[in-house]
């Protein structure tokens, strides 16, 4: 009896831990802190950080592949992330997250003041700044292209083109990405409040015009044919983000708009965010290139921040300082975070300050900006 006893607490993860799976399986326990008790992004950080928690834990094999034998016979179907994992990997999900994304976002703002476009571009300055930097500490170009993403701020964007130039960085550029989107409450206030006067993030925005019907219909197929037609390689991401913002502005196809912004997107999220936190296994994560990524990303994230900010500076001098600045900061694409972030320093400043739908012009044309700059890099690096 005692033998079998002796037999069973080998065969438990407890003998098998290790000092670097205990060490992510702490730092999964803190994520999920951040996301359930300080509500940062949890929709994002709570997946991602269990699935983290999943993967660390000793012979759980959830990521394992099938095993064929030499007659392709199966012998082990493999863990069962590893087949959600298969949506990233193959550039799947990243393209339905960005239907979602379309079909629940108000592209008004930004059609309705088009010179906010120049703020989503400022902000994509720290990607190509990180790819300078990331090519000079040593990484390939293609994988300085997949580190410099990670400054736009969007996860589905960096997880769609570290697929194409450099999957073995998934993980880590997978997990720094969303970890940076779902710290965008804590990152983006120091650099915006350090950029600005306090009399710059007390200006009151004047109202955006309406913008009709056929507008927003028009928006997101002119965009599509002109990007698409200048970047084939921005399509996926690109095609389906105007055709989910089409389904929401059609008026003709509200049943399929409502899928696409609930249950439908739901779906991939769970599965996308458990497979990105699997994909962070102690043997991948707790490695010297996984930190300069961690910290590139932190630093592409920053610089794209400061970038938009001081774009703002420029558009509010030329202005007459009708425009604040702290919009500027919500041309990274982490929709709508960045722009709830905009409104929160703005009514510091000003309590009748009201910057959110202003804010939602630049941070839609960061997830534009974004797309076209993954793009660039497949055209050049690819």
């Amino acid at each position: 009896m005692l033998e079998k006893l002796l037999i069973f607490l080998q065969g438990t993860g407890f003998a098998s831990m290790t000092i670097p799976q205990l060490i992510m399986i702490i730092a999964a326990c803190i994520l999920l802190y951040l996301g359930v008790e300080k509500k940062y992004e949890p929709l994002l950080l709570v997946p991602i950080s269990f699935g983290m928690l999943l993967v660390n834990l000793p012979l759980g094999g959830i990521m394992t592949a099938p095993v064929f034998d030499e007659a392709g016979k199966l012998i082990s179907s493999g863990g069962l992330v590893y087949y959600f994992y298969q949506g990233i990997g193959l550039g799947i999900f990243p393209p339905l997250i960005f239907l979602g994304i379309g079909a629940m976002t108000d592209f008004g703002p930004l059609i309705a003041n088009p010179r906010t476009l120049l703020l989503g571009a400022a902000a994509q300055f720290g990607i190509f700044t990180t790819l300078i930097g990331a090519i000079l500490l040593g990484f390939t170009p293609a994988e300085a292209g997949s580190i410099g993403i990670i400054g736009g701020a969007d996860g589905p964007t960096a997880i769609f083109l570290t697929s194409k130039l450099a999957p073995h960085l998934l993980g880590s550029v997978a997990i720094a990405a969303y970890s940076y989107m779902a710290l965008v409450p804590i990152i983006q206030p120091p650099i915006m409040k350090l950029l600005t006067t306090k009399a710059e993030r007390q200006i009151v925005m004047e109202q955006l015009r309406p913008v009709s019907r056929t507008e927003r219909i028009l928006f997101p197929v002119i965009v599509v044919i002109l990007c698409g037609l200048l970047l084939p390689p921005a399509i996926p991401l690109l095609g389906m983000l105007m055709f989910g913002n089409l389904l929401r502005e059609s008026g003709v196809t509200d049943r399929l708009s409502k899928t696409a912004q609930n249950d439908f997107n739901n779906i991939i999220v769970i599965m996308l965010g458990i497979a990105v936190g699997a994909s962070a296994s102690h043997d991948k994560f707790l490695t010297v290139s996984t930190i300069s990524i961690v910290v590139l990303g932190l630093a592409a994230f920053a610089v794209g921040t400061a970038t938009g900010v001081l774009m703002g500076k420029i558009m509010c001098k030329a202005s007459g300082g009708k425009v604040n600045p702290l919009i500027g900061s919500a041309g990274v694409s982490a929709v709508p975070m960045a722009a709830r972030v905009s409104q929160v320093v703005g009514r510091e400043a000003n309590p009748n300050n009201y910057l959110l739908m202003h804010a939602m012009g630049p941070n839609v044309a960061g997830v534009i900006g974004s797309a076209i700059a993954a793009g660039i890099l497949l055209s050049l690096l690819g």
